[in-house]
């Protein structure tokens, strides 16, 4: 096999297994899960954008790619998917060998579709759920925050501000005479209904029946489209409220009920989400634009829905401890509270993004699922003044052409196909089940995730946003019994159809990635370990674990681990039996162990020492993220800059890579770290970087002091 990662650059896609073995039985011996990290919106060089519909096939939905057979005479084409026989449509008449469409070329595996619009479209929505629980420095903060985005989103784009505290005020921007709000009990639990009910939002029944003259009060437009005329109230473009939501922002004070000696702000954090999200259900289509609830969080709740700890402080927040002892007495209803918010959300398409700036846990381990199946942002901070909140938010609205643009899309649908002797197991990361087709012949019998489905929702996804599909090989009784020797040899294939908006067009695209691979004979080892990505292998296996300490009680991780690594080893080590000596691993799988001991030691599966909130924050991230960027928070990448060398050069990372006359750079994704060596501590104290006889030292200090993250794409988690 070639370089995976430039496999990864064509079609956004990582294996840990590149040929997979032809019996169940011997694929059920590599330890390792058959699995893709596929990366759906990666940007790709030179993608081929077509403006016409994608041709599926009749029989399993597979849409026509290069691997396609094709009897130009008969005008058909062969699914390589499932077998089936199509006909061209009519407007391929004419094709040939000659003269082929953009998806039969055969280095066009992956390819995209402008598709046309069959319901309405509308301009994104942004909407600020501000907490007022703060400080003046810190609302200060925040509001500034939202202010430079405001100048940064197009005209066009539409926004809404909530803020809460020990109420939920939701504010009409609609109304530019004064600031006009509508207050919600913090304490109390609303329906969507509800909600637009006392916004005065949404279809009523008076405005589905037909105009009278009797009814004056209804406006023509309210008639026509009840949602849009409710939609003109609270969530407006820029152009037609940037006074108003610029003076309901410059007007924000602390909350005016005080919090009590020795007591916690009254914070109804779950309840604004919850307000916010049947105000949007009211005023946007289901799936209608790209809209976003973006929560600055300074805090725990502490009333209504979604607590996570009482107002007194003689409660401490939950810890880790607590949870394993379950005696943490709000988490499973809190948890519960924001999964039914996270069903809610999905079904509209709308995203949550989380800025948590506090020295205080704010709830994130309860809301962990409402950010990771919306794939909504996550950014932790100590305060809003921090560089990485700032940076970090900036990045969401930073134009197309700017450097460290996300490429945000939303309201996509991932469809996965395969060919037949595979079979869909599930899927782990930012998505959640579109549809629950369990009997489908394309699902597995073991479920790893969310499985049971070949469909998933992704209600926003980045340019980094990374999923993990994980297979089954399915072969008759018949076919284990043989051996499949006349399957070795032979090739399978899958394919990858995400549907989204997109963020810059406007319009639905539809990018279909196809892949092949080959069948291999179970005992032929050295075959199997050649098409062996060791990164990709420990990315699945953290994934993996963490799902299952979440999903499974009393799971031990280190000791799954140390068996998964133990067993592999045993199955494709070089050795003498009794003899330790001997042990040797191929250079395919070398650095699987160094891998396996970082993770075991990692954030992710040790808690000690870590909140709740830090874990649930680190795990999303895993979830989400690319394969590089994932194996850099398993296993930190060093660098070391030295003198006489003007380029970095990576270093291990030991002991043996301090020198003195040497600065590290340590990336773990989520801090950064420079070390100076002692020498060169002794030139920085002295000030020789300065001095102009010394200027060729001056880059060497500065390392570190304006760091970019590998990779523009990626937020400035941590670096605050």
């Amino acid at each position: 096999m070639g370089d995976f990662g430039e496999l990864e650059e064509l079609d956004g896609v990582r294996m840990p297994w590149n040929i997979w073995p032809s019996s169940r039985v011997e694929a059920l011996k590599c330890v390792i899960p058959f699995s893709a990290l596929y990366t759906p919106n990666k940007p790709i060089q030179h993608l081929q954008v077509m403006d016409y519909e994608p041709v599926a096939c009749k029989n399993c939905g597979g849409v026509l790619n290069p691997f396609a057979s094709c009897d130009f005479t008969a005008h058909l084409w062969i699914c390589p998917l499932c077998f089936g026989r199509n006909h061209f449509p009519a407007q391929y008449t004419g094709i040939n060998e000659q003269m082929l469409p953009a998806e039969l070329f055969q280095e066009y595996t992956t390819i995209e579709y402008r598709l046309q619009a069959l319901k309405p479209v509308y301009a994104p929505a942004y909407v600020f759920v501000v907490d007022t629980c703060l400080s003046e420095e810190e609302l200060n903060a925040s509001q500034g925050a939202i202010s430079q985005a405001l100048q940064m989103v197009p005209e066009y784009a539409r926004v809404a501000l909530v803020t809460f505290g020990t109420h939920v005020q939701v504010y009409e921007l609609g109304f530019d005479v004064l600031n006009k709000s509508y207050v919600f009990q913090g304490s109390k639990e609303y329906t969507p209904q509800q909600v637009q009910s006392q916004l005065g939002i949404g279809p009523s029944p008076a405005s589905r029946q037909p105009a009278s003259p009797s009814r004056p009060g209804i406006l023509p437009q309210q008639l026509q489209d009840p949602i849009a005329f409710a939609a003109r109230r609270f969530i407006l473009p820029v152009s037609e409220c940037e006074f108003t939501i610029s003076a309901a922002l410059e007007g924000l004070r602390k909350d005016a009920f005080p919090s009590v000696a020795d007591h916690r702000p009254s914070r109804c954090t779950g309840t604004a989400i919850q307000v916010a999200a049947g105000m949007m259900a009211g005023c946007l289509p289901a799936g209608s634009c790209a809209a976003r609830i973006m929560l600055f969080a300074g805090g725990p709740p502490t009333v209504g829905s979604g607590k996570v700890v009482d107002m007194e402080l003689t409660e401490p927040i939950r810890s880790h401890k607590d949870l394993i002892k379950e005696a943490a007495p709000h988490y499973k209803k809190a948890r519960k509270f924001y999964d039914s918010l996270a069903a809610q959300l999905v079904q509209q398409g709308h995203a949550l993004d989380v800025f948590a700036c506090s020295l205080d846990q704010v709830g994130l381990a309860e809301m962990q699922t409402a950010v990771e199946q919306t794939g909504g942002l996550l950014v932790q901070a100590s305060t809003f003044h921090a560089q990485a909140f700032k940076e970090s938010f900036r990045r969401i609205f930073a134009p197309a052409s700017e450097e460290g643009h996300l490429g945000i899309n939303s309201n996509a649908q991932l469809e996965v196909v395969c060919s037949r002797d595979v079979k869909i197991a599930g899927l782990l990361g930012s998505a959640a089940a579109a549809s629950m087709d369990a009997k489908s012949s394309a699902v597995a019998e073991q479920q790893v995730g969310l499985g049971g489905t070949t469909k998933w929702k992704l209600a926003s996804l980045s340019q980094s946003t990374t999923v993990a599909v994980f297979f089954e090989i399915m072969t008759s009784k018949k076919q284990d019994s043989a051996g499949l020797d006349g399957a070795a040899g032979q090739t399978f294939y899958l394919q990858f159809i995400t549907k989204y908006l997109n963020g810059q067009t406007g319009r639905t695209h539809c990018r279909v990635t196809t892949i092949t691979r080959q069948w291999v004979e179970g005992g032929n080892l050295a075959t199997l370990i050649a098409g062996f990505d060791q990164e990709a292998a420990a990315v699945i296996v953290g994934r993996m674990a963490t799902y299952k300490m979440e999903a499974e009680e009393d799971f031990d991780a280190t000791r799954w681990l140390d068996r998964t690594l133990i067993r592999l080893a045993a199955r494709f080590g070089d050795y003498r039996k009794d003899d330790p000596v001997s042990f040797n691993l191929q250079p395919q799988l070398e650095y699987l162990p160094q891998f396996m001991f970082n993770l075991r030691r990692s954030q992710f599966v040790q808690v000690f020492g870590n909140s709740p909130d830090e874990t649930a924050y680190c795990r999303v991230l895993l979830n989400r993220e690319t394969c590089n960027d994932a194996i850099m928070m398993i296993q930190p990448a060093m660098q070391a800059y030295n003198m006489g060398s003007p380029q970095p050069e990576p270093v291990m990372l030991d002991v043996a890579s301090v020198m003195p006359d040497r600065v590290l750079l340590l990336d773990s994704y989520f801090t950064v770290v420079v070390w100076h060596g002692s020498t060169v501590a002794q030139w920085r104290k002295a000030d020789y970087h300065l001095q102009e006889e010394y200027a060729h030292l001056k880059p060497l200090m500065e390392v570190g002091s304006q760091w970019v993250p590998l990779g523009s794409h990626r937020l400035v988690y941590g670096l605050g």
